[in-house]
């Protein structure tokens, strides 16, 4: 039995841009990205707004169309024909709390709806057993199930959110964003909450973040993208010690150091210019207009994805 519980290959997801009244031009917010999640592994996909990680997380989960590609699940090919299945096997916790709880539904009938539509159920108090079990899994009471998502804070919210993925014990949950909208205590909580979930479930995350500092404290390896690529893939600590990549460098000069003498020691790297649209990707490697090692070779051949040793992948031609 492989190990390997989530396989990406070549996913692809443009989306037509109208340019004119003819004519479009497409709009590459994932390009040929290959990754694999292990199971009980958490993989964090980081980089800054824009650069594709939710449209991966909704790619893989066929809540988008890909373009081009394939996702394996635990060996099986995800597909229109069987994702209705899957779906039971393979979660997503959204961003905003604020908007994926449907408001005129009460606590209880969000969480029980994936019960519902899988029918996870034989009789209606085993529904009511299983939600409870639930909402106290994820650190709320049985009292909260008549409530609506209104009354609840953001954090509780998530958790409701959270609890919903749950129902019906997946084995893989895309986590999008999903403290970035929390106080940073809250965040903290919701957190190790995940952690504990996933020693007590056996869960595998794909953990999506802008924020460095909490992908490192959340995953096993960590995959870095910019402009729809995935340019360099590693062990959490190998990528901290060892970064390779230059725009993997300049994201880790940025990450706040507590110790004001060793902030004032660190070299931050500000990169040149602005990311490009990604309706008009450079040529070759898209870092190459910001990159301080760009040469000819990187305007004319896009960098593939070389392992480096001990599974630290890279695409660059100069590091």
């Amino acid at each position: 039995m492989s190990d390997i519980l989530i396989d990406v290959r070549h996913l692809k997801q443009w989306f037509p841009i109208r340019t004119g009244f003819f004519s479009s031009t497409p709009l590459k917010a994932v390009d040929d990205v290959n990754f694999t999640i292990k199971k009980g592994e958490t993989l964090g996909l980081v980089g800054e707004s824009g650069c594709g990680k939710t449209t991966v997380a909704r790619s893989m989960l066929q809540l988008y169309k890909p373009t081009a590609g394939e996702v394996y699940f635990d060996g099986t090919l995800i597909s229109k024909d069987n994702i209705h299945a899957l779906r039971r096997e393979m979660q997503m916790v959204f961003q905003d709390p604020y908007s994926s709880l449907n408001p005129r539904m009460t606590v209880g009938d969000i969480v029980g709806e994936p019960l519902d539509v899988h029918k996870l159920y034989a009789n209606r108090q085993e529904r009511k057993e299983r939600i409870e079990e639930l909402i106290s899994l994820v650190g709320l009471n049985s009292e909260h199930t008549r409530r609506y998502a209104h009354e609840f804070s953001g954090g509780q919210r998530q958790r409701i959110g959270i609890a919903r993925a749950l129902a019906v014990n997946p084995q893989f949950i895309a986590c999008d964003e999903s403290v970035s909208a929390l106080d940073v205590s809250i965040q903290a909580q919701i957190l190790n909450m995940f952690r504990d979930l996933q020693e007590k479930l056996g869960l595998s995350y794909l953990f999506i973040a802008h924020d460095i500092l909490v992908v490192n404290h959340m995953s096993d390896r960590v995959a870095v993208m910019y402009l729809g690529k995935i340019i360099e893939t590693a062990d959490t600590e190998e990528i901290n010690g060892h970064p390779v990549h230059p725009y993997t460098v300049s994201l880790l000069s940025a990450v706040p150091v507590p110790d004001p003498r060793s902030a004032r020691e660190r070299k931050r790297i500000i990169l040149q210019g602005d990311v490009p649209s990604p309706l008009k990707v450079p040529s070759g490697c898209a870092f190459r207009t910001r990159c301080p090692y760009a040469t000819e070779q990187c305007a004319a051949e896009t960098p593939p994805l070389v392992d480096r040793g001990g599974g630290h992948l890279v695409a660059c031609w100069n590091r």
